[in-house]
């Protein structure tokens, strides 16, 4: 077996695991698939029935006089009035198929869509920092609002696959009665089509990857420009982030009317052999009837399946290239499940309730790739409450040590212990659970104050949000607010100043009361009457926990035990931090204190 055919087979045993939960709506839908051939094998017969019967007065087909009154046989206004009931009754009884078969494929597909989206989303949620460092986050936009459809749309075909097999079967059979020339010229065209569409669809396969990646690529220049539409304006660089856009959507859009014109060329072909089929029927039908073999209404009749048999073969073979673009669409999202996380939990991870905040580095090392070493061979350790400043000039790898405290990257040789345990035997979310994190540039969601305050514990009351954002110097303003703290803060929280951002962003610290804590440069981007305010909370905040500061301002490292420099990613000094120690919390400090089981001082 080739390398291609596997990966085929592969693909297709995915799909079918994908779909297998689904396997009562497929039931369901295969079994009004096997309606179709009926309602469809009714359709020219009234009309058989008009001109056999009602112009030509020959007797009625013994199966259709069977069913009748014997009186109606001989009865021109009834075998009139017999046509007219067949025609509504079929007609009637065809849209409601369709309707059940609509209603059930669109239910089952969009349910399946929804749980395939899910499904992306959870698994790209969990992938590692260092894969959306590389990749971005528009590709995988892309592949799970886009790519995944793909999924829905082969769910929703193979109901009328089917139903067109069927139809395509029973026509051919039925054509066979009637006389087996005709037959074997419509057994004849189907698979001379199917071998036509066999090297069209391999080539379908291969640019529709190609489309699709141009098309990834357009809507990362759109997502790049409008999450950075401050500095797009600021710079007037409107005009250059549109031609950008143009370019790579001119390119998506040549490599699309590449598709179309495939497209075409097959579904010439397709149609040339479809005609040349029917012109044969009706070439041999004539003779028969000049010959006397064949009535005029049988050739209506094969005619009628022939016009009606054009449609599912037409299906079947655009359906069988259609399927290569959604089998393109198919790859890239599992491919996407296939990424496997660089930080991956054990199956055996210990559990972690609440740590007391002990931390040792042993020879830790880390590289994003082998030509950028991040840290190397960074060993340190400190006590449980201590507040440890990181200092060193941008770039020295400070924000990365702190990283890899949460596991948000894993190091590439060394250990790091949390209470004397490798943090990689912990469960990740036991020992994120451990950490509060209060961030240079704020991360707002564009809800309510109290829903962002709350996102560090879902659960909390109206009295502990109060409490933990009057503990982060927030509620002062919060209060002034006309909604107070349902008041919305747009996207990326832009309806508020930076100092507000930041203090919201205190609030949620202090309602998840983690033992361990890390700021990551809190008033680097405040004036200084608001590091003030800042400060006086990140004190409180810090009372009996272990700390972790990254700083440039001085003042900031005012507030630490030790002092930790590092320059190019190299342990340069640990040193005493000029924190003035056995210093009782003010009664201020004590009022914070109100969440019921959170001792913030």
């Amino acid at each position: 077996m080739s390398v291609t055919q596997h990966c085929r087979r592969s693909l297709y045993w995915r799909l079918f695991q994908q779909l297998r939960p689904y396997w009562v709506h497929l039931a369901g839908l295969l079994g009004l698939s096997l309606l179709a051939p009926p309602l469809a094998l009714l359709t020219p017969l009234p009309l058989k029935i008009a001109v056999d019967n009602v112009i030509g007065r020959q007797p009625l087909p013994r199966f259709i006089a069977a069913c009748l009154p014997e009186a109606w046989t001989h009865s021109e206004a009834m075998l009139l009035a017999l046509v007219v009931f067949l025609v509504v009754t079929g007609t009637m009884l065809t849209q409601l198929h369709n309707f059940a078969s609509t209603l059930l494929s669109t239910y089952g597909s969009e349910k399946l869509l929804r749980e395939f989206r899910a499904r992306m989303f959870r698994h790209v949620q969990r992938l590692s920092l260092a894969y959306h460092d590389a990749k971005g986050t528009s590709d995988s936009l892309y592949r799970i609002q886009t790519d995944a459809m793909a999924i829905q749309r082969i769910f929703a075909g193979i109901a009328p696959f089917v139903t067109a097999t069927f139809t395509i079967a029973s026509m051919v059979c039925v054509t066979a009665w009637i006389n087996w020339r005709l037959a074997l010229v419509a057994v004849i065209v189907a698979p001379v089509i199917f071998l036509a569409s066999h090297n069209h669809r391999r080539r379908l396969r291969q640019q529709s990857r190609g489309a699709k990646a141009l098309e990834s690529s357009a809507l990362r220049v759109m997502h790049e420009a409008l999450g950075a539409a401050r500095v797009v304006k600021a710079f007037g660089q409107e005009d250059r982030e549109t031609e950008r856009f143009i370019k790579r959507s001119n390119e998506g859009m040549q490599a699309r009317l590449q598709l179309v014109r495939a497209a075409r060329n097959f579904n010439l072909l397709a149609a040339f052999i479809v005609s040349l089929g029917i012109a044969t029927l009706l070439f041999i039908g004539l003779r028969d009837i000049k010959a006397g073999t064949m009535t005029l209404g049988d050739l209506v009749l094969v005619m009628g399946y022939a016009s009606q048999l054009q449609g599912p073969l037409k299906s079947l073979s655009k359906r069988a290239g259609a399927t290569q673009l959604l089998l393109a669409s198919v790859e890239r999202a599992f491919a996407l499940l296939d990424e496997a996380p660089d930080v991956v939990e054990r199956p055996d991870a210990r559990r972690l309730g609440r740590a007391r905040g002990a931390m040792v580095f042993r020879e830790v090392s880390f590289a994003y790739d082998k030509e950028r070493p991040v840290l190397d061979s960074i060993s340190f350790e400190i006590e449980p409450g201590t507040c440890l400043g990181l200092a060193g000039t941008s770039g020295a790898g400070k924000t990365t040590l702190v990283s890899l405290l949460t596991r948000f990257y894993d190091p590439t040789r060394g250990v790091i212990f949390l209470d004397g345990v490798d943090l990689r035997e912990y469960s990740l979310a036991d020992l994120r659970n451990q950490f509060a994190l209060v961030l240079q540039e704020p991360v707002l969601f564009p809800t309510s104050i109290a829903e962002n305050i709350a996102y560090a514990r879902p659960g909390a009351s109206e009295a502990e949000i109060i409490a933990a954002a009057t503990a982060a110097n927030a509620h002062d303003f919060i209060a002034q607010l006309s909604a107070g703290y349902e008041t919305p803060v747009g996207d990326r929280g832009m309806k508020l100043s930076g100092g507000e951002r930041q203090r919201i962003s205190l609030a949620r610290a202090f309602l998840k009361n983690a033992p361990i804590l890390i700021l990551d440069e809190p008033t680097s981007s405040v004036d200084v009457k608001t590091e003030g305010v800042i400060v006086k909370a990140m004190e409180r905040l810090m009372q009996g926990r272990t700390t972790f500061i990254i700083a440039h301002r001085p003042s900031t490292l005012q507030h630490c035990h030790q002092i930790l420099r590092i320059e190019a990613g190299r342990l340069v000094a640990l040193e005493s931090g000029p924190l003035r120690s056995g210093k009782a919390p003010s009664e201020e400090q004590r009022a914070t204190a109100v969440l019921a089981g959170n001792h913030y001082v």
